[in-house]
């Protein structure tokens, strides 16, 4: 299944520190994944794709973010290689991709950007083609043509578009990205209902899952991500949280670790999957929750509160399954070993 890291810093990172030199970068667990393991599909090379925004802002080149995707395999792409040693950026969009809806093509391959906005999507929307007609309905004609491929999750990003008070306003609060994505959020559960796509029916051979939405977008100032599933049953796909003063290699062979020289917050990193072994380095985001980074550089997480929220104080908290997520390569089983070294 897919996955997806995001880097926030004061200071521009180059792009090979991310995605193609830590041992554990998002590339190399497209085929040699220690923590997430998918036993349906262990290779994930359908395509991949990196967003990011300039560190000088230029008024002919205008606000929008820079992306690079390809329908190659990311770790046998030259171009991705060459450029990644040669590109810095304070903030990064990274997506190695595993099809589950839409077809192997540029199209399909994430993150997806409209205007100054950049989206992209680890998980999955459940009996998307019975809702799909549904959300199309509500998308003006400007945003319905946005839509150049074919999967759930570039239909999301149109939903999103969709919710925003301006979707080419030149500059957007955090307040204004946070609530477009719970509104999006909230839409689809609206529709999976009206279809009939109750947590209650899912027992049944005919509605067997629950919707994946690990939505992260940013507007290149504030960065909103979820851990999200539409149920009170099972855990969502992981997620997990970084920050620190510096990121960098400690030893040959791609190494990394955060450092903590201070209190500041010079780096914030969220990530389908850790991209170091360090245990200290790296918090897993609770299911359920939403994690948004200020042009500041203040962290939040706010709990997604609706029919699928379970409070931490809950026992049931305790007793989400990891069956459905470990079966997509998007969550490790509960209490099963991993490895931990590069």
């Amino acid at each position: 299944m897919c996955r997806l890291v995001i880097y926030k810093g004061t200071s521009p990172v180059q792009l090979s520190h991310l995605l193609t030199r830590p041992c554990h970068s998002i590339i190399n667990q497209a085929f040699d994944s220690r923590l997430r393991l998918d036993h349906r599909r262990p290779i994930n090379g359908d395509g991949f794709g990196v967003g990011w925004y300039d560190t000088v802002r230029d008024e002919e080149l205008g606000s929008q973010p820079c992306f690079f995707t390809s329908v190659t395999p990311a770790w046998n792409n030259a171009n991705l290689i060459r450029l990644a040693e040669k590109i810095k950026s304070p903030l990064v969009f990274g997506h190695v991709r595993a099809t589950t809806e839409g077809s192997l093509s540029l199209d399909n391959c994430h993150p997806f950007v409209f205007g100054k906005i950049m989206f992209m999507h680890n998980g999955g929307i459940a009996d998307f083609s019975l809702i799909k007609r549904s959300l199309q309905s509500v998308l003006s004609d400007e945003i319905f043509h946005t839509v150049q491929g074919n999967t759930d999750s570039e239909w999301a990003f149109a939903l999103f578009l969709s919710k925003l008070p301006d979707p080419h306003a030149k500059s957007f609060t955090t307040k204004v990205l946070q609530q477009a994505v719970l509104d999006t959020i909230a839409t689809l559960n609206n529709y999976a209902e009206e279809a009939g796509i109750t947590e209650e029916c899912r027992s049944s051979a005919h509605f067997p899952q629950p919707s994946l939405m690990n939505f992260c977008v940013t507007d290149g100032e504030s960065v909103v991500a979820t851990r999200y599933i539409s149920s009170r049953e099972d855990e969502a796909a992981s997620l997990w949280f970084s920050s620190g003063t510096t990121f960098s290699e400690y030893m040959k062979g791609g190494h990394y670790k955060m450092s903590k020289a201070d209190k500041r917050e010079n780096i914030i990193m969220i990530a389908s999957e850790p991209l170091t072994f360090e245990k200290a380095d790296w918090m897993e985001i609770r299911t359920n929750t939403m994690v948004v980074i200020t042009p500041k550089m203040n962290v939040l997480q706010i709990p997604i509160i609706d029919k699928f929220y379970v409070s931490p104080s809950d026992p049931a908290a305790l007793n989400r399954g990891t069956d459905f997520a470990a079966a997509k390569g998007l969550l490790s089983p509960r209490n099963s070993p991993a490895s931990v070294k590069c």
